[in-house]
């Protein structure tokens, strides 16, 4: 039994108030189209997915969808009828034996949507999954109420609906006008369609505002996570002064295997502990001669991409330089903005401070700076 999908994005979507239609709007940084044929493939039903798409628009919609298995994009018509009617055209070669029929601007489709609405054809000649209607109904005319309209027996439908494929098909030749969907063109031609459950995350983005609605559905849940590092090297002379990735004129360097930037150091500790993915050693360990001399900022870098292919995000990071010379306060701008940069993030999430030992100790004897970091993550649980 060969299933195949059409997915309908040939519309202009005129009530989304963009200059694009909607089904090209970003959904959490994809295509809200590419997320709809991801949602249709999931599940191994399909072997054939038909992109539907306005003219003019092929080779766009085929960037969008690739690296996902699909038939050649094909023109669609004005209106949506025409629009399916091309794409069953465009299948009618490969004989399916069911066709799925999906709006591009519907990228949720729930678990087990699919393989029940697959299993109501065996006794039907179409399936749509339908919601029913909760809330009470008024018919308005000129501004005031009508009438209530009784809800009972009353059903939103969604998509994907599904279809024999030879009745969809013979159901389209067969229309003489408009149907507000597929299905209505089977009860036109005396055919029985069942209803399977639908679900409230099977939204179709029509507003703005919908956009919105399915971003929360689809984002993980974040969990904040937090970390802090310390880290601590000799003041020796013959070695630059590196402090938050900036150059610092001073007669003392910092003594290390790497470029030995204590407050870059303690930052990657931050956020490798917070991740619990140990330490800045682990990671780059001081045995290995590649890391003589290295640029710190690469440590930093790595730390982030960490988080970032976590699907994380950094909420904030606060610095702490301990020492009594040189004097932070007058780099501090200069630390914040060199860190943000290496970090992909706005300056007002870095902070970077200082203080004294009150000359107690090695850093106040000047023998060494140490650092104190903490970082706040935005972690999907």
């Amino acid at each position: 039994m060969m299933i195949a999908a059409l997915l309908l994005a040939a519309g202009r979507g005129e009530r989304f108030g963009a200059p694009q239609p909607k089904q090209y709007a970003l959904l959490l940084g994809r295509p809200v189209l590419r997320v709809a044929a991801e949602a249709l493939l999931a599940g191994g039903h399909v072997q054939a997915l038909q992109p539907v798409c306005a003219a003019g628009e092929e080779a766009r919609i085929a960037a969008m969808l690739e690296g996902l298995p699909h038939l050649p994009p094909v023109t669609g018509g004005a209106t949506r009828q025409a629009s399916v009617k091309a794409g069953l055209a465009a299948l009618a070669p490969l004989t399916p034996s069911a066709v799925l029929v999906h709006d591009a601007a519907r990228p949720v489709i729930p678990a087990g949507t699919i393989p029940t609405l697959l299993a109501a054809l065996e006794a039907r000649a179409g399936a749509i999954p339908a919601q029913p209607v909760s809330d009470t109904l008024k018919r308005g005319e000129g501004g005031v109420i009508g009438e209530t309209v009784p809800r009972a027996g009353l059903f939103r439908a969604q998509t994907p609906q599904a279809f024999r494929f030879d009745t969809i098909r013979a159901a389209h030749e067969a229309a003489t006008a408009e149907a507000t969907d597929d299905a209505q063109l089977l009860e036109w031609i005396g055919e029985s369609v069942a209803l399977v459950p639908g679900h409230e995350s099977n939204v179709k983005i029509t507003f703005p505002e919908d956009l919105a609605r399915v971003e929360s559905t689809l984002q993980p849940r974040l969990l904040p996570r937090i970390g802090t590092g310390f880290d601590v090297h000799r003041l020796v002379p013959g070695r630059p002064l590196i402090l938050c990735g900036v150059t610092i004129p001073h007669e003392l360097g910092l003594d290390g295997h790497s470029d030995a930037d204590v407050g870059i150091h303690a930052l990657c500790d931050a956020i490798y502990g917070a991740l619990a993915e140990g330490d800045i050693g682990r990671h780059f360990p001081p045995s290995q001669m590649k890391w003589r001399d290295a640029d710190s900022a690469q440590f930093l870098v790595h730390a982030m991409e960490r988080v970032r292919g976590r699907g994380g995000m950094l909420v904030n990071a606060d610095v702490t330089l301990i020492c009594e010379q040189p004097k932070i306060g007058p780099h501090a701008a200069a630390m914040i903005t060199r860190l943000a940069d290496i970090m992909g993030v706005e300056e007002r999430r870095i902070g970077v401070k200082a203080t004294t030992t009150e000359r107690l100790g090695f850093p106040g004897r000047g023998e060494g700076i140490a650092c104190q970091a903490a970082v706040s993550l935005l972690v999907p649980d």
